[in-house]
């Protein structure tokens, strides 16, 4: 089209149709007749723009969109961000989102790769071979290579540096077959060995030139650079020079892709109660590892609390050698069935908890709470049970007793535990439901340090109230195998039974998951039958997250931190786009 022909067009003047006579007959009309004329044009009007505007919206989808900040509090200052150290939650934390491993676990509990994108073992069980994705890189850009595999492993097998991790690898050879590959090979088969390769990966050209004796105080371990979803931006420190507030952001170059929220945000708090103001005061939007009584004063108050499994078993251990009466197996299971497990999880825990009656947590026997009878019940069956058994009550003292050849046996023994409000709690109620019964309780209650140091260790208890960490591989080897019944080994009960000891073994080396379930399902039997702990609830995993966060599947935590395994697929902000233009 020529210059004058499109010229000729712009200045053309159109004209509707019978313009002329519809004016005309507009301006006849009477004033009720234009209101009533204009007044339909305007709905005929509106209604043209609803129905395009509903048209837009049934082809518009909401999408993530790279935006929002995330503020975090939480109690203690991160020492050890760095995968072999990581002590504290603070620390943990910043590790899961700064760090990423050879494979990670996603929300629904399945390994995935991360770094690798191929891992292969061989028929018996034995060598793990890991193949490094090509595009694996650090923060700094630089590539990730089997050097920096071997070497982390190398500082965590490293008995000077101390890593809390060091079991995890000790007797595993590691080796390199060429840059991008890696081979771990074990003396025995061990099925859930491949959750340990979930450890971040250290940059070996940054580490290397720090020595054993520098490794703990290496600024490396306040300002990392790992290979995770997100990188750190900004460090603020308090006056004494101790990092109080991390920002992080997306690093794009992150395997699996890069996450939604643009900052997130975390704040250290000294204490509880400075961490639940900070959140009543708005200076942070999230936390975590409140206790249940906070969370439901939270969620009176409208936030948004998240509850989730953890696979931890609390329970009363019995150690049998150090007190004759735990001895009898029908004081330990009338100690059991007459636990107030149902109003321990409604009054102590407000109901964020799952009662059980096994050494398995919930997320591994789904009907662990099934046949947990009520109080009453539960007391009216101990003392069937004990009575049939030649349990009788003293008149003047309400004990029981129980005469024999060797004289008469009463009903008392001591419960030690820790100083949280929640066990003192726990062990309070089941001393009133056991004296009830007609026992005698003795609470004991210890600092931490002292309880581990001093009770733990030497098994210096008759009875101990505690918890036991299962973990996602589902190993209870280190807390029910015979051989871990002396310190350093967790088995508290001092059990044996070499039928347990055969199905553990079994159970951890078997990569069939039918034939392993079925192993435990034995184990498990046959712990109930013995009754050597009282087996009182799992805990629930508590999170205040507001809901603004869309995207968020905690899924079956593990840890705490494994909040963050779905991190990527978090977002706040959002944009509409045709559906068509979605890939």
């Amino acid at each position: 089209m020529k210059y004058h022909d499109l010229r000729a067009l712009l200045v053309k003047r159109f004209h509707i149709p019978k313009e002329r006579s519809i004016g005309t007959a507009i301006r006849r009309f009477t004033l009720a007749e234009k209101a009533v004329f204009y007044f339909f044009v305007g709905l005929f009007i509106l209604s043209g723009v609803l129905l395009l505007w509903k048209v837009n919206s049934a082809f518009l989808q909401s999408v993530p969109l790279r935006g929002g900040t995330l503020t975090e509090g939480v109690v203690g200052n991160p020492r050890f961000i760095n995968p072999v150290l990581a002590l504290s939650e603070s620390d943990k934390n910043l590790v899961a989102l700064i760090y990423s491993g050879l494979v990670r676990v996603t929300p629904d509990g399945d390994i995935a790769g991360d770094l690798a994108d191929k891992i292969t073992v061989s028929k018996d069980g034995l060598t793990y071979t890991a193949h490094i994705n090509p595009a694996a890189a650090f923060q700094d850009g630089t590539p990730v290579t089997a050097d920096d595999v071997i070497f982390t492993i190398g500082k965590i097998t490293d008995v000077s540096i101390k890593s809390p991790l060091y079991g995890n690898f000790a007797g595993i050879a590691v080796e390199k077959v060429d840059d991008q590959t890696v081979t771990f090979t074990l003396k025995k088969p061990y099925a859930p060995f491949i959750d340990n390769l979930t450890v971040g990966i250290l940059p070996k050209h940054l580490w290397s030139s720090v020595s054993d004796d520098e490794f703990s105080f290496s600024q490396l371990n306040v300002v990392p650079i790992g290979s995770g979803p997100y990188k750190v931006a900004t460090v603020t420190r308090d006056s004494g020079g101790i990092p109080d507030y991390y920002d992080l952001v997306p690093f794009d170059k992150t395997l699996g892709g890069a996450p939604y929220i643009a900052n997130m945000v975390f704040k250290f708090y000294t204490n509880e109660n400075d961490l639940l103001d900070a959140y009543s005061s708005g200076s942070i939007d999230s936390l975590s590892g409140m206790s249940p009584d906070e969370a439901v004063t939270l969620k009176k108050e409208g936030a948004n609390v998240i509850s989730t499994p953890l696979p931890r078993v609390f329970g009363v251990f019995f150690n049998q050698s150090s007190n004759p009466v735990l001895l009898e197996k029908d004081v330990r299971q009338a100690l059991d069935v007459s636990a107030p497990k149902l109003d321990i999880i409604k009054n102590i825990l407000d109901g964020y908890g799952t009662a059980l009656d096994g050494p398995l947590p919930p997320e591994f026997a789904p009907n662990a709470s099934a046949d947990i009878p009520s109080a009453t019940d539960g007391m009216a069956q101990a003392e069937a049970l004990l009575g049939k058994n030649g349990w009788t009550k003293d008149p003047s003292t309400g004990l029981l007793e129980k005469k024999s050849k060797s004289g008469t046996m009463t009903l008392s023994f001591t419960l030690s535990t820790s100083d949280t409000p929640e066990l003192k709690a726990v062990a309070d109620a089941l001393k009133t439901a056991w004296t009830q019964m007609g026992a005698q309780v003795t609470v004991q209650v210890f600092d931490t340090g002292d309880l581990n140091q001093n009770v733990i260790r030497p098994r210096h208890y008759d009875a101990l109230l505690f918890g036991e960490v299962i973990g996602r591989d589902e190993d209870v080897y280190p807390f029910w195998h015979s051989s871990e019944r002396n310190d350093p080994g967790l088995n508290i009960a001092l059990y044996a039974n070499s039928t347990v000891d055969k199905l553990i073994e079994d159970a951890r080396s078997q990569s069939d998951p039918a034939k392993r379930a079925a192993d435990y399902t034995g184990f498990e039997k046959e712990i109930v039958s013995d009754a050597p702990a009282v087996f009182l609830y799992a805990p629930s995993f508590l999170y205040v997250l507001p809901t603004s966060v869309h995207g968020v599947n905690l899924g079956n935590l593990s840890l705490p931190q494994d909040r963050f395994a779905g991190i990527r697929d978090w977002y706040i902000d959002t944009d509409s786009v045709w559906k068509i233009f979605i890939k």
